[in-house]
Formats: structure tokens, C-alpha cells, sequence
């Protein structure tokens, strides 16, 4: 039998390892490059769609180049950009300079030593233009300009989330054919976070007049869409969940140094205590003209913190309390917003202090919920100290088939903030549900309780 089995030679089987070597290595190499490449980081479950979309819009020609309107439009669902504002570049495909703005600026003029008479507005290859701010004089305006930069999201605000300026360029063509479409467009917010791709001619722009009788269009429009990725924002995250209720004694808090640690021995001035005395100079610290957070102590370390509680329990119906808290002293978060992802968003009966909105990622399962304050009254979440919160209740209605409190069933399976995920306690920690609690035992069972506690009586003593 063993006579014909093949032998190999122990050189044949070197050659063979040889051969296969850079295989392997090419097949290793591919795994790590999946593994690092952060493009599917870019995609959002929730909002699959979401994007900015960048419209350049050519309204007429010049002698030596053109006029556009450039609209930013965001059509992500919940995430926003809020102060310091949007900044967005390129870099010109010849030799183009802006010639002057309307309802917004570039940050640098260049060099524009070439000319003589009139000066350019910017001469950089690579302008980089930022949005006018509020008060702007109204010959320097046009439509959705002048917001410092803010754009809302389009399920808090459409009306504002757009975000508008016009420039006049020259040293272009002055036909489609000539005319040259910028490259390598970058967008902040006011920090990474956006990968643009490349701008793409499309049929252009359609304007209808106020009374709809008239329909004009851009003589040339292309598009780019810029996607954000939290991965790419930030290296830490933000956010953090902690977790209470009402059949538990336990808190579970955020885990530790889900932001960051304190460090304060090689880190000087990381974080900072409430009752400090030196709180005052440290909010006016070099870091504040950069909005470089400054959190509270803490064991998170995150610049916000959303608290669920599981509050009551009634015979229909279940009642949580939401808290959000700030925990950075360097940032006031206007038109903020929370997503939460929850099965019994279904049956949501009733909200208190905050605005609703269903949100369907997965067609008609309805789940998630995005919510915000009330404008006027709790719409802007302050900084960390006493006023630095926002809560409300929610009050969901039972359906028999899948209510439980067991198993942390009760709590959310995703929580947003200002659209970056914060990091929920691990599944382990949740507040359990005791293994008897006559509080929370239905009708039936009760009912069966009673009944063979007084057969039994019965049988023993009768």
C-alpha cells in the first residue's frame, strides 16, 4: 500500500513552497489594505443615501470667462454643519483667478503681482472660500448666503440646508468646450470628515420664476458629492450611552476612557473639574480660538453623554427619560439632534419637549427616530455646567408580541448625536430584570399565583 503512494523530493517541495510564497505575501498584503482602506467607513446604515452635493450652476459668459452660482446642498437626514461653518477648495484646472464674490470670500488673495488695474479677488491656484457671515450688507448677499457657514440637515430644517455663493471667474473658456471643470475639491466642516469626488458635467440647471410662468437654465452645471465618515472625522469618538431603570439599582455609566483618559501628568489641560478655580482661564486658553474641546473630568472623558432611564411601567404603556448632557466647556451645539434606534419606535405614542420625526432606513420597518428641541426653548444645548443639558420623556405603547423588559430589551441599539455614533456599554452591563419582581408580573400570571396558593391552603389545612 505504500509502495504507490508518490514521493516527493524534499527539493520538489521547496520549489513548490517558493512558488506559493509570493502568493501568500500578495493575499496578506490585500487583507491589510481592506482592513485599512476607509471607504466603506463612508456608509451610513441608517441614512444610505446621505450626501452633500455641490451644484456649479454657469449663469453667463464673461470676455474672458465666466459668472457662476456654486449651492451647497445637503441632503443628509440628520447630520449638519454648524459653527465655525463650512470650507470649501479645489484647485483650478488652468490658470484661473476669481475676479470678485458675492456671499462669500476666499481666505487668501495670493499673488496678484501680474496685474495692473483691477485686482483680482484671488489669484490662488488652490482658493479656499469660507461663507459671509450674519449681518453681511445686503449688496454683498444672495440667496442662501451669509449663515457663518451653517448648513441644517434636511429632516431638522430643509428650508436652510443650503448654502449659496456666486463668483465671476476669468483666464477660463468662455464656451462648454473650453471651459475646464475644477479638480481635487475638499470640504470641512469646519474639520475632516468629507472625501469629495470628482466633479461631473450634468444637464444643467433648470430655474423657475416666482409666478411659474417661466423656466430659464445654466448655460453648464457639473456636480460633486462629498460623503462623510466618522472614522475620518475624528479618532476617538464623541459620544457615549449610559443606562438606568427603574427595577435596578444599577447605573451603567459610559464605559471608561471611551474618549480618552485623563492624563493630566503628560497631558497638561486635558480635562478640567467643575469646582476648579482655575475653570474661568482655562475656557480662555489658547485652545478657544480653535474650538479645541475642553471637557469635565470625567471617567469618559466624552464632550457629551446621553442618558436613557427606563422610568415607569403601566399596564399599556412604558415610560424612558432621555437626558443629554454636555460635558465640553468651549461649545454651545445649536440645532442639535439625536437618532435612537429602538423596536418600539413603532408604537410611540407620545413625546415631550422634543420634535419626532420617523426615520425608514430599511423600508417599512419602522425603528428609528430622530430627535431635536424645540426652537426657542431647547434647540441649543449649552456648555458643560449647570445649564448644560436637555431632557424630555417618551412614552411608548406595548405590543404584547414583542414587549419584555428582559435581556435589555428596553434599550436603544444605536444612538447618534449630531450624526456621529456614540458608544453604547457593552450588552453584559445592562440593568438586568430581576428573577422574580411581582411588579412587573402580568395579570395571568398573578391570577395563577393566587389560585394554587389557595388550593394549596385548601389541601393542607381543610
Amino acid at each position: 500500500m505504500l509502495g504507490i503512494l508518490p514521493s516527493f523530493s524534499s527539493s520538489a517541495m521547496r520549489r513548490s513552497t517558493v512558488k506559493l510564497a509570493p502568493l501568500a505575501i500578495s493575499f496578506g498584503l490585500f487583507l491589510v489594505f481592506c482592513s485599512l482602506t476607509p471607504a466603506a467607513e463612508a456608509y451610513d446604515s441608517l441614512d444610505p443615501n446621505g450626501n452633500i452635493t455641490i451644484k456649479w450652476d454657469i449663469m453667463q459668459w464673461t470676455p474672458d470667462g465666466y459668472v457662476a452660482v456654486v449651492t451647497m446642498y445637503n441632503y443628509q437626514q440628520y447630520r449638519h454643519i454648524q459653527a465655525p461653518g463650512w470650507i470649501l477648495g479645489w484647485k483650478w484646472a488652468k490658470k484661473e483667478v476669481i475676479w470678485s464674490m458675492v456671499g462669500g470670500q476666499a481666505t487668501e488673495q495670493g499673488d496678484c503681482s501680474k496685474f495692473k488695474g483691477n485686482i483680482p479677488h484671488c489669484c490662488k491656484r488652490d482658493p479656499t472660500i469660507v461663507d459671509l457671515l450674519p449681518g453681511t450688507p445686503y449688496n454683498m448677499q444672495i440667496a442662501n448666503c451669509c449663515k457663518g457657514g451653517v448648513i441644517s440637515s434636511w429632516v431638522q430644517d430643509p428650508a436652510n440646508a443650503a448654502s449659496s455663493f456666486q463668483l465671476s471667474v476669468g483666464q477660463a473658456g468662455t464656451t462648454n468646450k473650453t471651459v475646464r471643470v475644477p479638480k481635487n475639491f475638499t470640504l470641512k466642516a469646519p474639520g475632516p470628515g468629507y472625501t469629495c469626488g470628482i466633479a461631473k458635467v450634468v444637464k444643467p440647471s433648470k430655474f423657475v420664476s416666482q409666478d411659474g410662468r417661466r423656466t430659464t437654465q445654466a448655460l453648464m452645471t457639473w456636480n460633486v458629492t462629498c460623503t462623510y465618515s466618522q472614522f475620518l472625522s475624528q479618532k476617538s469618538p464623541t459620544c457615549c450611552v449610559s443606562l438606568s431603570s427603574f427595577y435596578n439599582d444599577t447605573i451603567v455609566n459610559c464605559p471608561k476612557c471611551t474618549c480618552g483618559c485623563q492624563n493630566n501628568i503628560t497631558q497638561p489641560g486635558s480635562c478640567v473639574e467643575g469646582d476648579s478655580p482655575y475653570l474661568a482661564s482655562a475656557i480662555n486658553g489658547p485652545g478657544k480660538s480653535t474650538f479645541t474641546p475642553l471637557v469635565q473630568c470625567t471617567s469618559h472623558m466624552c464632550p457629551i453623554r446621553v442618558h436613557w432611564h427606563v422610568k415607569l411601567n403601566y399596564k399599556e404603556y412604558w415610560r424612558v427619560k432621555i437626558t443629554i448632557t454636555n460635558f465640553n466647556y468651549r461649545m454651545n451645539y445649536t440645532q442639535w439632534n439625536l437618532v435612537v434606534q429602538h423596536p418600539n419606535f413603532d408604537n410611540l405614542t407620545r413625546i415631550f419637549s422634543f420634535n419626532y420625526k420617523s426615520l425608514t432606513p430599511y423600508g417599512t420597518i419602522n425603528d428609528t427616530a430622530m430627535l431635536w428641541g424645540t426652537k426657542f426653548y431647547n434647540d441649543l444645548l449649552m456648555e458643560a455646567g449647570p445649564y448644560g443639558n436637555v431632557q424630555s420623556e417618551l412614552l411608548f405603547k406595548k405590543d404584547p408580541l414583542t414587549f419584555s423588559f428582559q435581556k435589555g430589551w428596553a434599550f436603544p441599539r444605536r444612538v447618534y448625536f449630531n450624526g456621529d455614533n456614540c458608544v453604547m456599554p457593552p450588552p453584559d452591563a445592562y440593568p438586568w430584570l430581576p428573577n422574580a419582581s411581582p411588579r412587573l408580573m402580568g395579570p395571568l400570571i398573578l391570577h395563577i399565583i393566587a389560585f394554587w396558593t389557595a388550593l394549596t391552603f385548601l389541601l393542607i389545612y381543610v
